[in-house]
């Protein structure tokens, strides 16, 4: 399994389109961060919203700075940290609350706006993925507060633009088994985005998706999330990819923002969260899946990084996930 892959594995992405929004110009609305939790919202650590341009266009601007972006039919907008922000025919225009034009086709049916003055008309599908923050880290961290995805212009961008279509019909006539396609139409549309982004990329960039681009970067990552039990030391990674333990320590540093050993650990930990939520395995097969020779030693490093020793943290998601 390659890392992106692996990493998304651990996140238990879930989510579901959950609004079809028509807007006639001119128009602008503001989505304001830390939104009321209700319904799926409640029991979420972490959302990522985005919207699907499926016709006409519009702006985008964060709230607290920035250039807007234009977009137009078959882009997608993510904002992976939930930030407010304006969308609009005309940002210079007075916004409205975009919650408060929220309301359902029929009583228990999907929501939706119908907006505007009018004129040109822009329909969008917004959507969320919900996740573990704690879980999040190496891609969350590692994606701009706002990120336009284009998807026209080519085969397996139709098809996708025809999946959110699927999508926003499914979302006006809800029937049987809905709620688990538009679950994963958004997953896909986010994992699609952030591939795209991966390829799109500056050479010159840094972080976690530019490691995954790099040729010793990216097959460090690999060996690590393939095998995060196997007692890697710097020098047996620096061997496996064919570079000087000082090269890789330099270069992974450089791109990832952490030396090996120390990303290593971390990301065993994450994967031993996630196998406490998740499964019923004790904690010593735990510890031992991830490389730890002692409970004791497991118990130690997992509470320094959650902030809570691995029993209580098991108490504490496994409370969260039957909300």
């Amino acid at each position: 399994m390659d890392a992106l892959s692996d990493v998304l594995r651990v996140l238990r992405l879930t989510g579901a389109l959950f609004l079809d929004a028509e807007f006639t110009a001119p128009w602008c609305a503001i989505s304001v961060a830390g939104h009321p939790r209700s319904g799926f919202f409640s029991s979420a650590d972490h959302v990522v919203f985005f919207h699907f341009l499926i016709e006409g266009r519009c702006k985008a601007k964060l709230v607290d700075g920035g250039a807007a972006v234009e977009l137009g039919a078959g882009d997608a907008l993510l904002l992976p940290s939930d930030d407010s922000h304006l969308m609009g025919s005309d940002l210079h225009l007075a916004p409205v609350v975009s919650d408060d034009l929220v309301h359902p086709t029929e009583p228990g049916g999907i929501m939706r706006i119908v907006h505007g003055g009018g004129g040109e008309l822009t329909r969008f599908v917004c959507g969320f993925l919900a996740c573990d923050k704690r879980l999040s880290r190496p891609v969350i961290d590692a994606l701009p507060k706002m990120l336009r995805v284009p998807f026209g212009g080519n085969a397996a961008a139709e098809w996708l633009t025809g999946l959110m279509r699927l999508g926003a019909r499914e979302s006006s006539m809800p029937r049987p088994g809905s709620d688990t396609v538009l679950a994963k139409l958004a997953e896909l549309l986010f994992v699609e985005a952030i591939r795209r982004y991966v390829e799109s990329m500056p050479e010159q960039e840094s972080g976690w998706f530019a490691g995954l681009r790099d040729r010793y970067v990216g097959r460090t990552l690999a060996l690590m999330h393939d095998k995060p039990g196997e007692a890697w030391t710097l020098e047996s990674l620096a061997s496996q990819v064919g570079l000087s333990r000082s090269a890789l320590a330099e270069r992974f540093t450089g791109l990832i923002g952490q030396p090996p050993m120390q990303y290593l650990t971390r990301w065993r930990l994450t994967v031993a969260a996630q196998k406490l939520r998740s499964e019923p395995s004790s904690l010593a097969a735990v510890a031992e899946h991830i490389g730890y020779e002692s409970e004791a030693a497991f118990n130690r490093a997992f509470k320094r990084e959650f902030g809570m020793p691995p029993a209580a943290w098991r108490k504490t998601a496994r409370a969260a996930d039957a909300v």
